[in-house]
């Protein structure tokens, strides 16, 4: 890598990617510094570049960096000046994806989901509301990025305008106000737009005069001669080949051939083609952070996104690695030196849960109630992450009716005078017959008063196509037709565990279970979750993400950074377990 000390150029001229005036094929890997604790960079970026990478490139999330608005956070885990600069300092360059659009799997494509709260704001068009939050937003974020371009004595080499825009509409008029909000605060490295192959994709996502890159899993040879029409005077360049693959809660763990990746990186060399490997390293959707697609139904995204990457989730070697150091050496002449350290995983065995206490006990400890008259989403309550508790008395003289409880989003467990009644789980096809999103039971007769508790979990906003709009907890209820006000709502994003108080134990579900293990070590490790349903873990106050029996996820990754010499473990259970205790062992769980 050039020194970052003086100013550099990187451009395009006659055909190729010149970067201070020599020709440069970009081979990049996909590392978001958001889905990997910071002790760690240093390590997983030394992994990338002895694979013989010379770039890395990451997204932005918006939702993290302003989780309210004019609020922003720029440290710990989203520290994103110190990941580029610790990129610099192993001699990589870098692309960013600033978006403000995503996708990656993440909860609403990286939106902050404050902007639900306008029931009439369109995202990713000329929506003059929608776009001065990403003004605001860019204003921020890109005074940091600015002195670390490659044009200002940094390695940032490219950014991207948008994200695969051509896979959601054809608003130019959208995309010149990106490119132009990007120049406007000081980007001036060579922006790009990365779309899929087909020609609509293409026509509806690129800017005739922007750098285009083509995003695919096909071979190489296949898929750039659909980019001809569009570009045919640039290098080429793949702005993500899938080498992986990511998992839906209820699916079989996905992998990919690691030999298809070795003739799709011999032909990129025989097109001398630049490319960017995604994922290189997937790490993890920690916290409520996954997102979901919504094909035929819902499908909300599980909390690994290991997503069978040349680095697995804990930072380890896999055969795609090996067949990428072997080839990208061979490729640039380079003697394959002595790689870094693999990581070390520990077991430290069975931990039981020893306390136990009733959420629906002890809810008014974390939450503080909205009284309201109807029912909104969570985000109408200020609310971007985990669950949301909604109240109602209906009082008066009622035969036996049905009562409905509409726009389920996502998970809802029902009590009627307390007693559990049942469970709708909006990824399941509705029944024939039935409402979608909606949950129907039949309620005796009664003349004083009936309470009504529902517990909605939000599963993940959908990141991808026109239903992005997903708004979390329940529209409205009726009986026999009849609409239902007066409601206690109360917010769960349970980002304040620390407030319950473990007096005894229950047997009542939901409920949180909390235990403590020692570890000599600070060796990752993975918490084997089989003994439970549904629900989420906290190590030492930090959210590591949802389990559920449904799989293929059976397991936590528990990074060994988070290990003090004793530690509590406190795990959300949602409807009922075999055994009240886990196992921490020394490999992932998948099926």
């Amino acid at each position: 890598m050039k020194d970052t000390g003086s100013l550099g150029s990187f451009k395009i001229l006659d055909g190729d990617f010149l970067l201070n005036g020599e020709k440069l094929n970009i081979y990049s890997g996909a590392m978001h510094y958001f889905r990997v604790l910071p002790e760690y960079w240093e390590d997983r970026l030394k992994k990338l570049k002895a694979a013989g990478l010379n770039t890395v490139e990451t997204y932005v999330c918006w939702n993290l960096h302003e989780p309210r608005k004019g609020c922003y956070n720029f440290s710990g885990m989203l520290d994103i000046v110190r990941f580029i600069e610790t990129a610099a300092k192993i001699g990589l360059y870098v692309i960013v994806r600033p978006g403000p659009y995503i996708c990656a799997e993440w909860d609403f494509g990286g939106f902050p989901a404050w902007l639900l709260a306008d029931e009439n704001i369109r995202v990713r068009c000329f929506d003059r509301n929608y776009l001065r939050h990403v003004s605001d937003y860019f204003k921020v974020l890109l005074k940091k990025l600015v002195p670390l371009q490659i044009t200002h004595g940094g390695n940032i080499i490219a950014m991207q305008v948008e994200n695969e825009y051509g896979s959601y509409a054809n608003d130019k008029d959208y995309l010149v106000y990106i490119k132009a909000l990007l120049t406007e605060c000081g980007i001036d490295v060579m922006l790009f737009t990365a779309d899929g192959q087909s020609r609509h994709m293409l026509s509806g996502g690129t800017l005739l005069d922007v750098y285009k890159a083509l995003n695919f899993s096909e071979a190489p040879n296949e898929a750039f001669p659909n980019l001809e029409p569009f570009q045919s005077d640039k290098p080429k360049m793949c702005g993500e080949y899938w080498c992986g693959w990511f998992d839906h809660w209820g699916e079989k763990h996905h992998t990919t051939s690691p030999e298809s990746l070795r003739t799709a990186l011999r032909q990129f060399f025989e097109q001398d083609a630049s490319f960017n490997l995604y994922m290189f390293h997937g790490g993890t959707n920690f916290n409520f952070y996954a997102g979901a697609n919504y094909h035929d139904t819902y499908s909300p995204t599980v909390t690994s996104y290991d997503y069978d990457a040349p680095l697995s989730e804990h930072g380890g070697y896999t055969e795609k690695y090996h067949i990428i150091r072997q080839e990208l050496h061979k490729q640039q002449g380079i003697e394959l030196g002595e790689l870094p350290p693999d990581t070390k995983l520990q077991k430290i065995g069975r931990v039981e849960l020893t306390t136990s206490v009733s959420l629906l006990d002890n809810f008014k400890i974390l939450s503080k109630r909205c009284r309201d008259g109807s029912p909104h989403y969570m985000e109408h309550y200020g609310q971007s992450f985990g669950y949301i508790l909604y109240h109602t008395d209906i009082i008066g003289d009622y035969p036996e009716s049905d009562i409905t409880i509409e726009g389920i989003h996502d998970i809802a467990y029902i009590y009627a005078d307390g007693k559990f009644i049942g469970k709708f789980d909006r990824s399941e096809k509705p029944k024939k017959g039935a409402k979608a999103e909606s949950f129907t039971f039949r309620l005796p007769a009664f003349n004083e008063k009936c309470s009504i508790d529902i517990l909605v979990e939000g599963m993940g906003r959908v990141n991808f196509g026109r239903k992005i709009y997903d708004r979390k907890g329940i529209s409205a209820m009726t009986i026999d037709y009849q609409l239902v006000f007066g409601w206690d709502v109360y917010p769960l994003p349970l980002d304040n565990i620390e407030n319950i108080m473990f007096l005894g134990n229950t047997d009542e579900y939901p409920c949180f279970l909390r235990g403590s293990f020692k570890a000599d070590l600070r060796d990752d490790c993975y918490i084997d979750m089989r003994n439970f349903k549904k629900g989420c873990v906290w190590i030492n106050g930090f959210n590591l993400g949802r389990y559920w029996e449904k799989g293929p996820q059976r397991s936590l990754y528990l990074p060994g950074a988070l290990l003090k010499s004793v530690n509590t473990i406190t795990v959300f259970e949602q409807e009922c377990c075999k055994k009240r205790e886990v196992r921490i062992v020394d490999r992932p769980i998948l099926k």
